[in-house]
């Protein structure tokens, strides 16, 4: 990171806070001079004038202005520690949400730049809101909400340049960047190589920081065991897209809905292909490690009820391509079906799972945990 010449209580500000975001607040919030900053950067006085420059033009986004003023307040709250104990408790701090840390926007910024790679998904952040929503297109006119994030994430990302918005209003809609896509890939790659860590320690290949901060990595965000599958769109995702002949969608949302509620069971269950390689493996075989886990862990026994409900064929397919997210030509070869074959096994599936569901739901026994 370029030495910015930021002084404390500057260094305290998170880590993720970008370079020039850093010179411009050092500028405009602690006075620091542009040629001084630039010397103490060791570059042209220019080079900090642009940074300066871009960034103030950048605050016509209402997500980068909220960040930057966040930050300041930031700033203005750690000095009052310092020097002032008699700051009226009810100031600027209490009403601008915390800047995230480092960690939690990466966790974070992985869930929601993976929604927002979705085809037709936005951020819809409005005006006041503590929360901002992706929401995405259905196709039919209609639209699903996928995710929901804090609004202080969304300011961090915005201001990282992950996401941006082409027309700011009192309901602003943002779209993932360039720059977004490539930062998932980082994310995705630095979260697979801390579990990577943890497992090879647990095999006694790696001790200390290492298994640490894999352990650590996985117990905050148990989908870090499954983020292979980040990038990789859906299968459903990409049928709920297609047409049939009437120009109706081949999978309704709420058979999308279901298939989502299995893989989130999945992926509670904290069981990964190698554990649960078919539907006969896992229902009948019912290892003695899953079953005696079964009480403990609640979404282990409704996977297993939701596959048993499914039975051999349909709950192939649907493990394969609601958990693992296999692509049907994939799930039609390993299952020896012929071509064209896995859509239509699918969508029954998904009628049947969301029928368990729905039954479910009516004995009072519909509840994550």
């Amino acid at each position: 990171m370029m030495d910015t010449g930021v002084k404390p209580p500057w260094n305290r500000l998170p880590e993720w806070v970008p370079d020039a975001a850093r010179v411009y607040l050092a500028h405009t919030e602690q006075g620091q001079s542009i040629r001084a900053l630039a010397r103490q950067a060791g570059c042209h006085a220019s080079t900090v004038l642009r940074q300066v420059r871009r960034i103030e033009t950048r605050r016509d986004d209402p997500l980068i202005d909220a960040a930057l003023s966040s930050l300041g307040v930031a700033r203005a709250s750690a000095m009052d520690r310092m020097t002032r104990k008699d700051r009226d408790p009810m100031n600027a701090a209490n009403q601008h949400p915390a800047p995230p840390d480092a960690l939690t926007l990466a966790r974070e910024a992985r869930q929601i730049l993976r929604r927002l790679c979705e085809s037709g998904a936005v951020l819809a952040v409005a005006a006041e809101m503590d929360k901002a929503v992706v929401v995405r297109d259905t196709g039919d006119g209609g639209s699903a909400r996928t995710g929901v994030v804090d609004v202080a994430v969304a300011e961090a990302m915005a201001l990282k340049g992950w996401i941006a918005c082409d027309q700011p209003a009192r309901i602003s809609r943002y779209r993932v960047t360039a720059s977004g896509r490539a930062a998932l890939n980082r994310l995705v790659a630095e979260q697979e190589n801390k579990v990577r860590g943890f497992a090879e320690a647990q095999a006694g290949f790696e001790t200390g920081r290492a298994a640490e901060a894999g352990l650590d990595a996985v117990e905050r965000d148990p989908r870090a065991r499954k983020s292979r599958y980040v990038l990789a769109e859906s299968p459903l995702t990409a049928l709920g897209r297609r047409r049939d002949k009437e120009g109706m969608p081949f999978l309704t949302e709420p058979l999308i809905a279901a298939g989502e509620r299995l893989r989130e069971d999945y992926e509670l269950a904290q069981l990964g292909p190698r554990s649960v390689q078919s539907w006969d493996r896992y229902v009948q075989e019912a290892p003695v490690e899953i079953a005696e886990g079964a009480e403990a862990n609640p979404a282990q026994a409704r996977l297993r009820a939701a596959l048993r409900d499914l039975g051999p064929g349909l709950g192939d397919v649907a493990l394969r391509c609601c958990c693992y997210l296999e692509g049907l030509e994939t799930t039609e070869k390993r299952l020896g079906w012929s071509a064209r074959s896995g859509k239509v096994v699918l969508r029954i599936a998904l009628q049947r799972l969301r029928r368990h569901y729905d039954a479910m739901s009516r004995q009072g026994g519909d509840f994550l945990g």
